[in-house]
């Protein structure tokens, strides 16, 4: 019999996490894939990219969907056992607490695991995954992300260029461009074509324009130079793929153990919280969803949303606390796992009279 109800309970609230979990994450990445296909329209991502983007962005989301989708589970799963007095009916039959936590454990284990790697390994690796293909796009951008009979700025100096038309083979045809050579003067190109060429540097591309005209000056004075040219080479830097000190939410774990730094300690014990608080919300969620018959499933999800958003704002803020140094590293973010531990064992204590016995 007890095998028969941990199979059901554990099947219960693990194929309502796993609906939660996939809602949530198609909502999140419907959103991530209009503003991705924006930037390839953009120039700002190659196309073959963008979906390496997204499942970059979906590593990153389960972070955070993996603990609030089986806080939500439980509750949801739970409630609709309250709701059907089929808890009530299990509770008579002496299924208690250990019935209840002994199949969420099941799915509470490898999920907490998960979500453990995801925080400490998984995400920062696949933000600076991103950073890196943003910055390789940028690097080999060329004329061809150039929107045609639009104006663009395009390189890293911020020229603004416009083109009629472009040919597949990437040459632009009637050519305005614009840029400013240092704080007041800008030089002016129009030429009847355009291409990109490599440079012997492999920092530095071309833009080379053919047939044109060039005029160089500080606007507002008569001070102008006028230059015709059969060809005119305009070179310009190309973003660095050198990799910089990378932010404190995309260093390597093993780094940030090293460090002393404040804004490192926070970041350390935010990922080592993604599990804690994994744990922690589906041991809340028990007590949480206990309801009367027939009171509603979804009569505590409300008061469930408020407990999670509650419990990340102040987590979030320790986590600021403990980077500005208001708040000591040896108390930084476990405080507030240790109220949220104090409130589940008090509502424990509470609903099943453990306080009651303690004091006979």
């Amino acid at each position: 019999m007890t095998r028969i109800l941990d199979r059901y309970i554990f099947r219960e609230i693990a194929l309502t996490w796993l609906g939660v979990t996939m809602i949530l994450l198609m909502i999140l990445l419907t959103n991530q894939f209009a503003r991705i296909l924006g930037d390839v329209a953009k120039g700002k991502l190659p196309k073959d990219a963008a979906f390496d983007v997204i499942g970059l962005s979906a590593a990153q989301y389960l972070t955070i969907l993996v603990p609030i989708g089986l806080f939500l589970a439980v509750m949801l799963a739970l409630g609709r056992l309250y709701r059907d007095s089929e808890m009530p009916a299990m509770m008579a039959c002496r299924i208690g607490l250990s019935g209840v936590y002994r199949p969420l454990f099941w799915l509470l284990l490898p999920l907490s695991l998960g979500v453990a790697w995801l925080a400490i390994e998984g995400s920062p690796a696949a933000l600076a995954k991103i950073d890196r293909i943003s910055a390789e796009a940028r690097r080999e951008a060329d004329l061809g992300s150039i929107e045609p009979g639009r104006f663009t700025v395009f390189g890293p100096e911020q020229a603004v260029v416009y083109g009629e038309s472009v040919t597949p083979e990437g040459q632009m045809e009637n050519v305005f461009l614009e840029r400013r050579v240092d704080n007041d003067t800008v030089e002016v190109v129009v030429a009847r074509r355009g291409e990109q060429i490599d440079a012997e540097d492999p920092d530095t591309r071309l833009l080379v324009l053919h047939e044109g005209r060039r005029y160089e000056g500080i606007p507002g004075t008569g001070r102008f130079r006028v230059v015709e040219f059969v060809e005119h080479g305009i070179p310009y830097q190309l973003p660095s793929l050198t990799t910089p000190e990378p932010k404190p939410r995309a260093m390597r774990f093993v780094d940030l153990l090293r460090s002393n730094a404040p804004e490192h300690i926070a970041e350390l014990q935010w990922r080592l919280s993604v599990p804690i608080s994994t744990v922690l919300l589906a041991l809340l969620a028990v007590p949480l969803a206990r309801s009367r018959p027939r009171e509603g499933r979804y009569g505590r999800i409300a008061v469930g949303m408020l407990v999670f958003i509650i419990y990340f704002n102040i987590l979030s803020a320790a986590k600021a606390w403990t980077e500005e140094g208001a708040v000591t590293p040896q108390l930084g973010l476990w405080w507030v796992h240790g109220v949220m531990l104090l409130l589940t064992l008090t509502m424990l204590s509470l609903q099943n009279g453990w306080h009651r016995r303690a004091f006979s």
